[in-house]
């Protein structure tokens, strides 16, 4: 397609993505076949499905080495906080996952002090906030409790609720990422977060 067509009367942006499994080789091959047609950034395809955490890393990293340094990186179906963050430690930009809205609806809520699950009976009576360090609706507004609380009745908010904090711990957790890279101080930061949460791998 001539890039210079906007057939839905708005400019697009293609990324060709870089697919070929776990295997080195055909990563390698695919980069050599798309590289030529990224103008403006590329996706990466073909991990975060079913293979071995430190596989996907490991091809990361390579391609980290060959894929061009002016364009942001898309990695496609990632992933958990620390995937994002180590992700981020090997060049990758951009990420795109279910997982946030998609725990938020089985009540699995990411926190500054880990993942909880709201159903559990321990929050009946609790009506502290899911997060002081974060000013989603539902930590400003809401208890542990009554999230709870709707999550037994099958009320359509706690869903809601719980899948809006989750977003915007990712959001804020991009924010963070972004600010720390500016001021220098990624690297420093991003290991004392994978230390934070190296035991729960729910993170």
């Amino acid at each position: 397609m001539d890039s210079s067509q906007a057939p839905y009367n708005w400019n697009q942006t293609m990324f060709p993505i870089i697919q070929g499994g776990i295997y080195p080789e055909l990563r390698k091959n695919s980069v050599e076949e798309m590289v030529p047609y990224s103008t403006c950034g590329i996706g990466i395809g073909g991990l975060a499905v079913g293979e071995d955490k430190m596989a996907m890393f490991e091809n990361i990293a390579m391609l980290d080495e060959l894929l061009p340094e002016d364009q942001p990186r898309y990695l496609m179906g990632v992933g958990r906080p620390t995937d994002l963050v180590r992700a981020v430690q090997n060049g990758m930009d951009m990420f795109d996952c279910v997982l946030p809205t998609r725990n938020g609806r089985n009540g699995q809520l990411f926190t500054s002090q880990g993942v909880i699950n709201i159903q559990n009976s321990r929050y009946l009576d609790d009506f502290s906030c899911v997060d002081k360090e974060c000013n989603c609706h539902l930590c400003n507004d809401y208890t542990k409790a009554y999230l709870r609380h709707l999550f037994n009745i099958n009320e359509m908010l706690g869903l809601r609720l719980a899948s809006m904090h989750n977003i915007t711990y990712y959001m804020l957790l991009m924010e963070t990422i972004r600010k720390k890279i500016n001021e220098g101080e990624f690297s420093k930061w991003s290991v004392n977060y994978l230390n934070k949460y190296s035991n729960d791998q729910r993170m």
